[in-house]
């Protein structure tokens, strides 16, 4: 009786501990599952990123649109990020680049002023060369040429400037496919410098490599 008793005892025993184990390699799964979701694992990630949202251009390569989304994560994090110039301000012209130079009231450059405007920042002159050389539709004609900093093209310009590899002297797209994204984040931080190599390292700055991996999960889908 006693023995038939504790052999029930026994199977009731293995019987719990197998559901149990059932019920943990679940939640595992599920768990396993959930960090291929999230690349972004950090307990301490920031929860208000703002100029991560999508571009405005359509097409392009998935891990060029990935990084423009990440530079504006340390540049640009403000709700309207195309139209954002220093201090987040805004301009709602974007006819042409509005070329307002603000007095920078910190860092490294403290009492110059700076015309940084837009979801990448872009000085007038810097955008003055680049858009004559990757803006898709410019108006006007010979030297008299006009260039929209209308959304759309603001991205465009950045697009195909970081794709350009005679532009930075190494093949930008082929380094990310490789998973180099620290190294390409170094290269670009003599032109962006808050992406965490520059002179303006911010609170985002440490953030920038996964969240390039949230932005890329999220052009390739």
């Amino acid at each position: 009786m006693l023995n038939k008793s504790f052999r029930k005892v026994n199977l009731g025993i293995k019987l719990i501990s197998i559901a149990g184990l059932l019920f943990v390699l679940s939640n595992l799964q599920g768990y396993v599952l959930q960090k291929k979701r999230s690349p972004v694992p950090s307990a301490d990630y920031p929860l208000t990123i703002r100029g991560t949202r999508p571009l405005a251009m359509k097409g392009g390569d998935p891990y060029i649109r990935a990084l423009m989304r990440t530079i504006t994560a340390s540049e640009a994090n403000v709700t309207r990020p195309y139209h954002v110039i220093y201090g987040n301000r805004y301009v709602d012209d974007l006819s042409r680049h509005p070329e307002l130079c603000v007095p920078i009231v910190a860092g490294p450059n403290i009492g110059n002023c700076t015309t940084a405007a837009g979801r990448y920042q872009f000085l007038d002159y810097t955008w003055s060369e680049k858009a004559q050389k990757y803006h898709p539709r410019p108006s006007g004609l010979l030297w008299w040429k006009s260039y929209s900093f209308e959304p759309e093209y603001q991205d465009e310009v950045v697009h195909d400037w970081l794709s350009d590899s005679t532009a930075w002297g190494t093949d930008i797209p082929k380094l990310l496919r490789e998973g180099k994204t620290k190294q390409v984040l170094r290269l670009l931080s003599g032109t962006w410098t808050s992406l965490g190599y520059g002179i303006e390292t911010n609170s985002m700055s440490k953030y920038l490599p996964q969240i390039y991996q949230n932005m890329l999960a999220e052009e390739l889908s």
